[in-house]
């Protein structure tokens, strides 16, 4: 009888490659095929058009505390944000003036952050390890043994992990006290791109592959689970379907894009679907209880209604501009695209509204409104608020 050994440890090899190759390509705000540089080549960009409805957007301040390598999510607390930076920086400064209030260097390269109560931040290294901090001084050190690219979710005094392997891990803020792990069986691929990890009342959101899930945070048992896309594709890297976050949430509704699968939105009191619109697209979509706003895989802009998932409407002027994840402010949607640049759009009609450059790099992270201000990172390190007129 021949051993299928042999068998078993060439499909695992083929299956670590192929993780490898798709965490290669599926880490930050850029699509999946505008980073692979095995794709054919892609489209040429088209000409940006005029701007039809311009409104003025002003500079409010600008930073640099150095690169953003790595999904960096920021957290917002009040007027703060707390953000990260690759060297292993993590600093906290005032939304409306970008004035600093602490600042810290942990001395180890991150992987992924900032997850923040106000209180206590956490992040997690390149070496594999969970730092909880207050202010700037580091609490605990936890080694975790599995690899994070979604910023730790603090809340409650613990602080909750979502693995690459889809593992999640659950820590006293206070002490570091591991208080418990629960593991999924998965599929041979994941994704190395920011997740889903949210609270809902007293409910743990996670994602599991293409599933919204709900634990107890006390105890990680399972209380609802519920597809949110559906894998499609002739091979294992097409038919990662994997929650891309970070959510959005409104009432009973925790929205999110299914990579190159779905957008859709569950009620996560019911533990059920609300709504799923088959779409591709590999990046975390944005919105508020009237509209949610994403790109597809083509840079195709979409407004669906947050209630129904009815298209409000649709634009094509960036196609190929490799957009990332949205933001938005006052009555604009706001897309940032590879070469930095802010492409401002009305959230009624979806007409152009101002472009306003950065430094060039591309933007590494969802924007985030506060204090009236729309705050975007490049990955070159640049730190941007821009407020509209």
């Amino acid at each position: 009888m021949t051993s299928a050994r042999p068998a078993r440890a060439m499909q695992r090899l083929r299956a670590s490659l192929a993780a490898l190759f798709v965490a290669a390509l599926a880490t930050g705000c850029s699509s999946l095929s505008s980073l692979n540089p095995f794709a054919p080549d892609r489209p040429k960009p088209k000409d940006l058009e005029p701007i039809v409805a311009p409104i003025v957007v002003r500079e409010a301040w600008r930073q640099n505390f150095g690169k953003v390598e790595f999904p960096l999510t920021m957290a917002v607390n009040g007027a703060t944000i707390t953000l990260a930076t690759s060297d292993g920086t993590v600093l906290a400064f005032e939304a409306a003036t970008g004035r600093t209030l602490w600042r810290t260097n942990l001395g180890s390269a991150i992987s992924a952050g900032v997850g923040s109560d106000g209180n206590v931040s956490a992040v997690v290294t390149r070496d594999n390890n969970l730092i909880a901090l207050e202010g700037p001084k580091t609490r605990w050190t936890k080694p975790l043994g599995v690899r994070v690219a979604t910023a730790p979710l603090v809340a409650g005094g613990r602080i909750f992990v979502l693995g690459i392997d889809r593992s999640v891990h659950a820590f006293d803020a206070a002490d570091g006290l591991k208080l418990w792990q629960a593991a999924r069986p998965g599929d041979p691929l994941t994704l190395q791109q920011t997740g889903v990890i949210t609270a809902f009342k007293d409910t743990l959101v996670v994602g599991q592959g293409p599933r919204m899930a709900g634990l107890d945070p006390n105890t990680s048992t399972l209380r609802w689970e519920v597809p949110l896309g559906s894998p499609r594709g002739a091979n294992e890297v097409e038919r990662l379907a994997d929650l891309v976050g970070p959510v959005v949430r409104f009432g009973d509704l925790v929205c999110a894009r299914s990579f190159q699968a779905a957008v859709g939105c569950i009620d996560a009191q019911l533990g059920n679907v609300a709504w799923t619109k088959a779409v591709g697209g590999t990046d975390a979509i944005a919105g508020d209880a009237e509209m949610m706003f994403g790109a597809d895989a083509s840079d195709r802009m979409t407004a669906w209604k947050t209630s129904t998932g009815d298209i409000v409407w649709t634009n094509e002027s960036l196609m190929f501009r490799r957009l990332g994840a949205p933001g938005t402010i006052a009555q604009s949607v706001v897309f940032g695209d590879y070469d930095g640049t802010l492409h401002w759009f009305s959230r009624a009609k979806g007409e152009s509204q101002a472009r306003v450059p950065t430094d060039g790099s591309p933007i590494t992270s969802p924007p985030v409104t506060v204090d009236g201000v729309l705050v975007v990172v490049t990955r070159g390190g640049g730190v941007f608020a821009f407020r509209p007129a």
